[in-house]
């Protein structure tokens, strides 16, 4: 796990830092955004639920193992924020960086939690989205 981790003063800080490392591909610099926790979980599109630290961090070094940079943007946000947890959902359009199209949007929950060292995600569940929503893609502006 890395030594240093930052301070996260919201969890809207939190998940900016969390979509610019997976925009960079950048592996230290998301998992720093998780909880130090070995109950943290993670589901990406299609794939399995994975639990704990080790098994998260081996997904995302698989994802981004391929050498290809994503396009990400975001639409549909929608916060539910108390004193120690906070669950955003929101949507995904993802995309090759340099390429032309996006997928369909893909459906996301991210779960933030308050501690010592400020916000930290605990969950990211990322779910393909229903065929309809495809009408409903974002443009990317970069």
């Amino acid at each position: 796990m890395p030594v240093h981790k930052p301070l996260y003063a919201t969890p809207q800080d939190a998940e900016t830092a969390f979509y610019d490392a997976l925009a960079r591909s950048d592996l230290e610099a998301l998992m720093s955004v998780w909880a130090e926790d070995e109950e943290i979980i993670c589901v990406l599109p299609g794939g399995p639920r994975l639990l704990g630290y080790a098994a998260v961090r081996e997904a995302w070094r698989r994802v981004f193992g391929s050498g290809r940079r994503l396009s990400i943007t975001l639409s549909h946000q929608a916060y539910l924020t108390g004193m120690l947890l906070s669950v955003h959902s929101l949507h995904e359009h993802l995309g090759l960086s340099g390429g032309d199209g996006q997928t369909a949007p893909v459906v996301v929950t991210n779960v933030y939690l308050r501690g010592a060292l400020g916000w930290r995600l605990l969950a990211h569940h990322a779910s393909a989205a229903p065929p309809e929503m495809s009408a409903d893609a974002a443009q990317t502006l970069h």
